[in-house]
């Protein structure tokens, strides 16, 4: 009789572990056919928390930091050292593990790979600097010109427009 017991146990436990998953199943499986039936309300709404995470002070810090320890090391020119590839991948593993954790954190349906599906299909509709900081993230190229840019900031070797400018006033 306790065999008997323990084995209706057994069986329970596996029944409801499978009535959970068929319940997780079929919730994910919703979750995804409305992701993409509307992909560009889900693009939009992925993109409105992305802005607001890189606004934030913790993801600025996490930038900084990391142009701090590696912009001397890039040069300009055509000639992509070795060790530019090694620091590019640095960044992205960086950037993309922030952005991914908070967005699972915003949104219980995220999905990585749809943004990214989208990211691509839209890249010559976007504009702006929330686009021009994930192209870093897939476009090495633009990756560097960032670093360049803020090298030429730290080393006051960027063109400051502000001294070529002067207000005057109206005469009547």
């Amino acid at each position: 009789m306790t065999k008997h017991r323990l084995h209706d146990d057994g069986c329970f436990s596996a029944k409801r572990a499978s009535i959970i998953y068929d319940a997780w199943y079929k919730m994910n499986f919703e979750e995804n056919i409305i992701k993409r039936q509307n992909s560009s309300e889900y693009f939009d709404t992925v993109i409105g928390h992305i802005e607001d995470i890189v606004i934030g002070e913790e993801f600025q810090r996490m930038v900084n930091q990391f142009m701090e320890c590696y912009y001397y090391e890039f040069e300009p020119g055509e000639e992509n050292k070795i060790v530019y590839t090694e620091i590019y991948q640095k960044y992205t593993n960086m950037i993309e593990a922030h952005i991914v954790e908070h967005l699972n954190r915003k949104m219980s349906c995220f999905d990585m790979d749809l943004f990214a599906m989208e990211l691509e299909n839209k890249k010559t509709q976007l504009d702006g600097e929330i686009f021009e900081l994930l192209y870093t993230l897939t476009d090495f190229l633009a990756f560097k010109d960032m670093v360049l840019d803020y090298k030429a900031f730290k080393e006051g070797a960027y063109d400051d427009l502000s001294k070529g400018i002067s207000v005057t006033g109206l005469q009547k």
